[in-house]
């Protein structure tokens, strides 16, 4: 069973019964109306950046239209509302991944910030000899940060590794959760292999030998039912352009205790109590992290994108794109000379290949004359790639606004590639 709904206590047959209304989805994302090349648009990229709901953007417009002012810094009404709809936003993410308190999200520019946040501020607290445990299938963002922080204080960086299905090779815990390691960053779903990673186990194992758990949880957020609660890890990041919002936004979200016993990441306006020049003390959650005018179109455009995939069922949402996954894994593995990057049964819809003789730039530019648009290279997971024995893949990435007969024009279009380069 998906891991995500396991831990939400429904049941997969439970949740396919209620409605899903494919072409009112699809209605609600403007991006999918249009023609590439003369065809109709098959976006296949959603792992990379998701299609936007039109409450979004008109939500991010309004901020703009009706007359833009800066937040918490004014007391006339333009300011007001923008403190408003800003503040709206955070009570969204909060309902969104069952936060226990609003003042534990932290607005970044994305995960990527939020991970560079946590290495520079919570980093500051660690000391040369402990470790940090990482993962085999890591985006650059989960590993690049942990490595500037040890090339800087003496941190050890110890690395999991996978299994040939792409899962996590749990048999290896044991002996590299020792005592030095006092930070074990994961990604919740890999944006590579689409494997669901079992995060809730993970986050206990750490915790039972003290051990704070970090999720990169990019992937997840767009797919599964996130429960920071129900997971309970320590730290949990993710961006707003994956769940149908603007992009230059993302989510920070740590357990009040540690947040407050970190350091500022960034140092300015709003983020103080009282400034001197003698020193300076800082302002309370979450304002000690969000230094400077933030981007609060942004911030507005992801509440209502939230507020827009609430309404839908995230049960609902989950269920409709393990169909999909389920549909396009059988339906690429008939393509001859396709092979799968792991075969991990529990997935989120993301799909990496190769094929015999072919180069994922040419798929990937083939594909996009047909208007199917798929990402190719190494999707920002060297060290997973490298593992996977290949130098580059071609990635078609799902998400619950797609549909089966978008998968078959993948499928056709993967034919007709073959056939025209072989």
């Amino acid at each position: 069973m998906n891991i995500a709904l396991s831990q939400s206590g429904l049941s997969r047959s439970a949740i396919l019964h209620e409605p899903f209304d494919i072409d009112a989805v699809r209605a609600q994302f403007p991006g999918l109306a249009r023609q590439i090349n003369g065809k109709p648009l098959v976006y296949l990229d959603s792992a990379n950046t998701a299609q936007k709901f039109a409450s979004a953007i008109a939500a991010s417009n309004h901020y703009y239209q009706a007359g833009s002012a800066n937040v918490f810094r004014a007391v006339h009404t333009l300011g007001e509302e923008a403190t408003a709809a800003f503040e709206a936003a955070r009570d969204e993410v909060k309902r969104l991944i069952n936060a226990p308190d609003r003042a534990e999200i932290i607005f970044t520019r994305g995960t990527t910030e939020a991970l560079n946040l946590l290495a520079y501020s919570y980093g500051s607290l660690l000391k040369p000899g402990d470790a940090i445990l990482l993962t085999e299938m890591e985006h650059h963002a989960n590993i690049v940060p942990w490595q500037m922080l040890a090339q800087r204080s003496g941190v050890k960086i110890k690395v999991l590794p996978i299994t040939d299905a792409g899962e996590l090779d749990l048999s290896q815990l044991d002996a590299l959760l020792t005592a030095e390691v006092k930070l074990f960053c994961f990604t919740h779903v890999s944006n590579v292999l689409g494997t669901i990673n079992p995060v809730q186990q993970l986050c206990e194992i750490a915790r039972a030998r003290g051990i704070l758990s970090v999720i990169d949880g990019s992937q997840a957020a767009p797919h599964l039912q996130v429960d920071v609660q129900a997971i309970d890890c320590d730290f949990y990041a993710f961006t707003g352009h994956k769940v149908y919002g603007p992009t230059g936004v993302g989510v920070l979200w740590g357990k009040r205790s540690h947040l407050e016993a970190m350091p500022p990441f960034l140092g300015g306006g709003d983020m103080i109590d009282v400034v001197s020049f003698s020193g300076s003390s800082f302002a309370e959650l979450p304002n000690k992290f969000e230094a400077g005018t933030p981007n609060i179109a942004g911030v507005i455009g992801l509440g209502a994108a939230i507020v827009s995939l609430r309404s839908l069922s995230l049960a609902a949402v989950s269920a409709r794109e393990h169909q999909l996954a389920n549909y396009a894994e059988q339906a690429l593995l008939q393509v001859h000379g396709l092979r799968l990057m792991g075969s991990t049964g529990n997935r989120a819809p993301v799909f990496s290949f190769t094929m015999d003789g072919l180069h994922p730039h040419d798929i990937a530019t083939l594909l996009d004359q047909r208007g199917i648009a798929i990402r190719s290279g190494q999707h920002c997971a060297h060290p997973l790639m490298a593992r996977m024995g290949v130098s580059a893949s071609a990635r078609a990435s799902l998400a619950f606004y797609n549909t089966e007969a978008e998968v078959d024009a993948l499928v056709e279009g993967l034919h007709a590639v073959r056939k025209l380069l072989t």
